[in-house]
């Protein structure tokens, strides 16, 4: 490990490729450079302090750069013990960034490495998961007064802000980014989608095509899921607790039933619920022999692992990011030690995805600032006009054009006078 007064990386030495990387990104992060250029013209965050606790990958590297370039002064550590790319760390350390993280990262110095970001006073919170925003409410109340606004990226992040918020817990206000229109299209149904299933297919090398292939929870990012396992040839079945969700699955053509019966029939089992045990022992005990699982969502408790260690008669790591218990005499297989697998054997979402979801952190930090003081202390979100202008970035990066609609058309539609 290699530490400083500003960092802890796992090798230095590995900022080069880190650079490369972060480089590649950006050429498939148009939407966002475009705002750190104005961001470097204008300075919105000038003078001040962004703490951020997300994924420390390539793209979020050039998320860092961006508030960077308006300003900020910013620390970071990552939000999942397995989600940190080592060579970004690095680059990032290597350029001067605050940042303490690394792949495989112990319980202690994940809560370590919190409190390192915390201890730097941050004015703005940027978090995937709500563990940088708990620790300041639970263990440094003292410091909320200076904070502006916290920007929240995933939807676990969102469910446990909604229930701080519900106990009159939440002590500033929070930007819920992860509800933007264009976070929830493409970050969670396209980026989820695509990636999960690389996760997967990079942990086992398995064939996708004939397997029953179990989704739990159909909401944006298990409708990605699903979609992406269908078009590789699985039988997608769908579970789930929301009448509504359940129905729109069982009219986008996948099965839809109860998981005591799912489990019996399963190959491979994924996650993306944001609730925690949606495969207890007792779905495990009914697993075919071999059946697969994963997890999607945020946090590793949605699969209940402890349970099944304590019950397996034996366990072995089979490959890098593929575990093997025996469970009753039968083997299944845990992928990612159930947590996040696209990101635990794969590298995330790719670049073009996360550009449209940082433009939505980088434009809401700067919203946080211009409206300081006027935000309400709940969870909140960002003016669908933003929203809009970033879908429209995305779109100029990628060259599409779109109509406007002709005055007469403005008039039609704010008139209801002419029917018939």
């Amino acid at each position: 490990m290699d530490t400083g007064k500003t960092y802890e990386v796992k090798n230095l030495s590995h900022a080069s490729q880190g650079r490369n990387n972060m480089e590649l990104a950006e050429l498939n992060m148009g939407a966002l450079l475009e705002v750190r250029k104005r961001f470097e013209k204008e300075k919105p965050l000038k003078g001040i302090r962004v703490g951020l606790a997300l994924h420390v990958t390539k793209e979020t590297g050039v998320l860092v750069r961006t508030l960077i370039a308006g300003g900020a002064d910013v620390a970071i550590t990552g939000c999942n013990p397995l989600s940190t790319q080592d060579d970004v760390a690095a680059a990032l350390a290597d350029e001067g960034v605050k940042i303490w993280a690394y792949k495989g990262e112990t319980t202690e110095d994940y809560y370590r490495y919190i409190t390192n970001v915390i201890e730097t006073q941050p004015n703005i919170t940027i978090d995937d998961g709500c563990d940088l925003v708990s620790e300041i409410h639970k263990n440094h109340p003292d410091l909320i007064s200076n904070i502006i606004c916290g920007c929240e990226e995933t939807t676990t992040g969102i469910i446990r802000l909604r229930a701080m918020e519900k106990d009159s817990a939440l002590k500033y206000p929070m930007i819920a980014v992860n509800d933007n229109k264009t976070k929830h299209l493409v970050d969670n149904y396209y980026g989820t989608g695509q990636s999960t299933v690389d996760g997967i297919l990079r942990a086992t090398n398995m064939l996708y095509s004939g397997k029953t292939f179990v989704v739990f929870g159909y909401g944006s990012c298990g409708k990605g899921v699903a979609q992406r396992a269908k078009g590789l040839g699985s039988n997608v079945v769908v579970t789930e607790v929301d009448s509504f969700r359940a129905l729109q699955a069982a009219y986008d053509g996948f099965r839809v039933m109860k998981t005591a019966d799912a489990v019996k029939i399963g190959d491979v089992f994924c996650t993306v619920t944001g609730n925690k045990h949606a495969i207890s022992l007792d779905m495990m005990k009914e697993m075919k022999h071999g059946a697969i699982l994963a997890n999607s969502g945020h946090f590793d408790i949605e699969l209940d692992l402890k349970s099944l260690n304590e019950a397996a008669s034996a366990h072995k790591q089979v490959r890098p990011f593929m575990a093997e218990y025996t469970l009753n005499g039968k083997k299944i297989f845990v992928l990612g030690d159930g947590r996040l697998i696209n990101l635990a054997a794969g590298e995330g979402h790719p670049s073009e995805v996360m550009s449209t979801s940082f433009c939505g952190q980088a434009l809401s930090c700067e919203y946080g600032v211009k409206n300081q003081g006027q935000m309400p202390i709940k969870v909140i979100q960002i003016p669908e006009e933003i929203d809009d202008e970033i879908a429209a970035l995305q779109l100029t990066a990628m060259g599409i054009e779109i109509d406007e609609m002709t005055a007469e058309q403005v008039e039609y539609l704010n008139s209801w006078q002419e029917g018939t």
